[in-house]
């Protein structure tokens, strides 16, 4: 499948994905090997071990990654950025069901808050009539619905990789290493029968690609431990709150769009539901002696 529908030569969706994997992979063994636990890594791995801890959160995320770039080329950026925080909402109720990690009532609030974001989103989204297509439907079914899915296998692949990592005692670079090439071959094998496998077979994997695609490609690959490194100084809701400005931002620089009312509607709730999930966490009370 393509990326959209415009008339000029579309990079496939499965080709990004699969690049964005093999980036990940270089990354993390590179991020191993400076701080000396690849070859602990490679002496311990198991083939039994790496399916168990990291087999269906890879094929998870090989599915999630694919609705996301179809979302992508569908929605404007900040709508997208938005849209795709919904998976706190799915990262909580996994996580409660596979590791009964509570919530507080503050945090119960914000996912509410982030609900009602959605239902904005999703509302302002399904009456726009800007993305090529004069058929709403097109917006739902290829933009909103998509990056929903996208969300709810989002929150199930972080549950099951906060498993592995408690349970398993996986380390993080190991189970992205895992995880991408798991990943990649669920990929390769889908091109079997799928639009896009017979799109690279009659056009080339790199068909439609210019430089410049390998920028979003190596971003999104590096994305993570970049997010990582900030939110050990700065805290995860800083970075996302930061990052979701930012794309306001951007999107009226390069593409001379304005938010949409509803988008500005649903920015400051996304934040402040963000704001609060991550200020008031569930603590554990004390009994008293």
């Amino acid at each position: 499948m393509y990326l959209d529908g415009r008339k000029e030569r579309n990079v496939i969706v499965t080709s990004s994905v699969l690049a964005c994997e093999m980036v990940k992979v270089i990354c993390a063994l590179v991020l191993m090997a400076k701080d000396g636990s690849l070859n602990k890594a490679l002496k311990e791995w198991t083939l039994i071990g790496s399916l168990s801890a990291s087999g269906l959160p890879a094929a998870i995320y090989a599915l999630q990654n694919s609705l996301l770039q179809i979302s992508y080329r569908n929605l404007d950026s900040l709508t997208f950025s938005m849209l795709n925080q919904t998976k706190l909402i799915f990262t909580a109720l996994f996580t409660y069901i596979i590791l009964r990690q509570r919530q507080s009532i503050e945090q119960i609030g914000a996912l509410f808050i982030l609900i009602l974001a959605a239902v904005l989103l999703s509302i302002g989204e399904g009456s726009r009539k800007d993305y090529g297509s004069d058929n709403p439907d097109e917006i739902i079914f290829y933009g909103i619905i998509p990056v929903l899915i996208a969300s709810v296998l989002s929150g199930l692949a972080s549950a099951l990789c906060q498993w592995a990592s408690q349970v398993k005692k996986h380390s993080s670079y190991l189970m992205t290493v895992e995880m991408s090439l798991v990943g990649s071959l669920c990929l390769l094998v889908s091109t079997y029968k799928s639009p896009d496998g017979e799109a690279m077979r009659q056009h080339g994997f790199f068909y439609g690609w210019t430089p410049f695609t390998m920028i979003p490609v190596f971003i999104n690959a590096v994305g993570g431990i970049l997010v990582g490194l900030v939110t050990s100084y700065a805290g995860g809701g800083f970075v996302i709150v930061s990052a979701l400005l930012v794309t306001a931002l951007l999107q009226f620089v390069f593409d001379g769009k304005p938010p949409s009312l509803y988008c500005l509607l649903a920015l400051p709730l996304v934040m402040a539901s963000i704001s609060i999930y991550q200020k008031y966490p569930y603590r554990v009370k004390k009994k008293e002696a």
